[in-house]
């Protein structure tokens, strides 16, 4: 008799704690779960107030308003990404719903165009992708410059092929 009321009991708590699992909404709807990588450059359709920054390296490039790099990628063609799969872990499409430009920028050369693969809409300079680089975690750093002889940094005298 007592496994019995002991079964009984145990069967009446899983039934309690399913029925109040139940009905509830899902907490994490619009939720984004924190990124490995707490300086990951912002992606998300915000709007960015881009800046213009300077290295040693690369002289003066566009970044983002953390600070963090802008690429163009020397395989893609104006209003065309060919940075897909792989390539995107590495280099990370910058998307925004609105820019603001610094000065010195035409704000009529910034667009954005529809990826094919994921539908994101990412931010164009000139009608080329913009990218951020994996490797660059900080403010200031230009580690994508020149990776493949295929990716660099943007600035407003960058010229693209027509």
């Amino acid at each position: 008799m007592e496994k019995r009321l002991f079964l009984f009991i145990v069967i009446s708590m899983l039934t309690l704690l399913t029925a109040c699992g139940n009905g509830q909404e899902d907490s994490t709807e619009g939720y984004s779960a924190p990124s490995d990588k707490p300086d990951e450059p912002v992606v998300t359709g915000e709007v960015q107030e881009l800046q213009e920054l300077e290295s040693e390296a690369t002289g003066p490039y566009l970044a983002d308003s953390e600070g963090m790099a802008l690429y163009y990628f020397t395989e893609d063609e104006s209003d065309t990404s060919n940075c897909t799969g792989d390539c995107l872990v590495n280099w990370p499409a910058f998307t925004a719903e609105e820019v603001e430009v610094p000065e010195g920028y035409d704000r009529e050369v910034f667009n954005t165009i529809t990826r094919d693969d994921n539908g994101e809409e990412q931010v164009t300079y000139k009608g080329y992708p913009l990218y951020y680089f994996i490797n660059d975690t900080a403010e200031g750093d230009v580690n994508g410059q020149g990776v493949n002889d295929a990716w660099f940094t943007v600035n407003n005298m960058t010229e693209f092929p027509e």
